[in-house]
């Protein structure tokens, strides 16, 4: 059966068509600046030079009809017709404390994600969106919405209970949720894979290292503990984001430079983090490169993200009394030699220890360990797209 699998932002589509017989890529691409001037579709079929696609993308209807048209072109589409599109899986940000797995959506589930846009504005809108736009175009297609906080639900209340008057939690919900689940889900059963052992009988930690960074304990096949909270903006420090700070920090802010709670909230978000430190730049290629050249400020950027990976390492390696190994993911994470290393030098009395040359691997699955070490550190690409087709496609058959 062929999954379409659905991203979905403010002004963009991200999409992928995946053939679950052998879960394969058939055909990928993004639609960009929709309900902007100058919107467009970029359609790669697998093997194929890229497509650019000049279109006015008036609204995600528009953009979800032209991903079909595209899909079926007879020069570069994969599909004959739609009606070979046997189920959608969309990326849902958030799903409160009401879904604990990945839904099959219906009236019901669709009350609930609207329910928690106060809790993610700047996403779940958009991921509403896009169901709406593809049920209109495709309604007779089984749906399913894939949560990035689902995978977490799995966390004791000591973990995610801040120390505020319970009755605000109880009032507001106000907690840590996690997110980045379905890939810290992904790589956590790939390293299963690779170790030859059942999830159930490992304490994994999971570091999903991108612009956007955090970290996850996963004991037994469960997210016990993560990094990141109520929002992306806790744990650590990211490409633009602050991670986590003192919160006097915020009125010390407001009052001192006469913020506004926006103007913090822009602050902290997206002016902070490793771009904030270094002043170069908020990709860690430009950063490494600034601080291979002598500057002071772009070592320092890259010496407090390692230094506070590390930190969250032993921490989860105290929370789970033990870790039998440690992946990497995301942009960083995959492709990062420098910063593995740093992030795992003088771990060796956890057992952590890693070959400089099979650390130079860059976006392929490896044991980068030393033969002596005793917990394992991997390196294993996710795929975040293929985790939702499996999902989508375990609860289609299942209804």
């Amino acid at each position: 059966m062929n999954v379409l699998v659905i991203n979905t932002g403010s002004s963009s589509l991200k999409y992928q068509l995946i053939d679950m017989a052998n879960e394969s890529v058939l055909a990928k691409g993004v639609c960009d600046r929709i309900g902007l001037e100058h919107s467009f579709l970029k359609h790669s079929k697998v093997g194929n030079d890229p497509v650019v696609i000049e279109k006015d993308l008036y609204n995600h209807k528009v953009a979800i009809q032209e991903v079909i048209a595209a899909l079926t072109n007879e020069n570069y589409g994969v599909i004959k017709s739609m009606s070979e599109i046997s189920a959608v899986g969309h990326r849902i940000v958030h799903g409160g404390e009401k879904f604990k797995e990945s839904m099959v959506i219906d009236d019901d589930v669709m009350k609930v994600i609207n329910e928690c846009v106060e809790l993610a504005p700047l996403h779940n809108p958009s991921n509403i969106t896009g169901i709406e736009a593809c049920k209109h175009i495709m309604p007779d297609v089984p749906m399913v919405a894939v949560f990035d906080t689902a995978f977490h639900q799995t966390m004791p209340r000591y973990a995610y209970i801040y120390a505020l008057p319970y009755e605000i939690y109880e009032k507001y919900k106000l907690r840590k949720y996690g997110f980045h689940g379905t890939s810290h889900k992904y790589v956590a059963e790939r390293a299963a894979k690779m170790l030859g052992k059942p999830i159930e009988s490992l304490k994994l930690i999971t570091c999903h290292l991108g612009n956007g960074a955090s970290i996850c304990a996963v004991k037994y096949g469960k997210s016990v503990e993560t990094s990141m909270g109520f929002t992306p903006l806790q744990g650590l420090c990211m490409g633009t984001r602050s991670g986590t700070i003192d919160p006097a920090v915020i009125t010390f802010l407001m009052d001192k430079e006469k913020m506004t709670v926006k103007d913090v909230s822009d602050f902290l978000n997206k002016k902070s983090g490793v771009l904030g430190i270094s002043g170069v730049s908020s990709d860690f290629r430009d950063i490494e490169e600034a601080a291979n050249n002598g500057d002071d400020r772009a070592k320092l950027a890259l010496d407090i993200f390692c230094y506070r990976v590390k930190r969250f390492i032993g921490d989860y390696a105290a929370v789970m009394n033990g870790v039998d190994a440690v992946v990497f993911t995301a942009g960083i994470g995959e492709n990062n030699p420098y910063v593995r290393r740093e992030i795992l030098t003088d771990m060796d009395f956890f057992g952590i220890k890693i070959d400089e040359e099979k650390n130079k691997v860059r976006g392929k699955e490896m044991d980068i360990s030393t033969p002596d070490a005793t917990v394992r550190t991997l390196v294993i690409p996710t795929n975040e797209e293929l985790e939702i087709a499996r999902e989508t496609v375990k609860l289609v058959k299942l209804k």
